[in-house]
């Protein structure tokens, strides 16, 4: 993934909660990537996710920390703020206790691209190591379907 956006010019950021920077960490793991990350943030706290990864608090205040329409808006926020291409961001409950209504496992990876931002739900199995990997897995694999697609939009033009 790393490598594609090289070849295309293009770059990523992330914002992250649950997972608390593991996706940055996974990225930069590639050599070369500093080519293509741009950096990213980590807003564990609700607060910090208006403040740092600008997410509108209108945002957080109708629909809450977890959710799709968060997601989105920390990817789109963290993507314009870092200047960046993409950018995917990580929100849910990692575990062990349920948080404002959510139970451990669930998650909401969002991504922003050009062609604008989505999100996606997902609920992951065991504890509290298990839910954070598997998030990061998944998020990795969203991001790289998104520039799949973005290629093969590009294509049909």
């Amino acid at each position: 993934m790393v490598s594609v956006l090289v070849g295309r010019g293009q770059s990523v950021a992330t914002a992250e909660s649950l997972t608390g920077g593991l996706i940055g960490a996974a990225l930069t793991s590639v050599p070369g990537s500093s080519a293509a990350y741009r950096g990213g943030v980590v807003a564990y706290a609700t607060d910090l996710k208006h403040t740092l990864a600008g997410v509108p608090s209108g945002v957080l205040a109708a629909f809450g920390p977890v959710s799709e329409q968060t997601a989105v808006a920390l990817a789109t926020g963290v993507r314009d703020t870092a200047g960046a291409d993409w950018a995917v961001s990580a929100t849910g409950v990692a575990g062990p206790d349920p948080q404002d209504g959510h139970e451990p496992g669930e998650v909401w990876l969002g991504v922003a691209g050009p062609s604008g931002g989505w999100a996606r739900r997902y609920r992951f199995d065991g504890g509290r190591d298990e839910v954070r990997a598997a998030a990061v897995a998944a998020a990795l694999s969203l991001l790289a379907g998104a520039l799949d697609l973005e290629a093969g939009s590009r294509e049909q033009r």
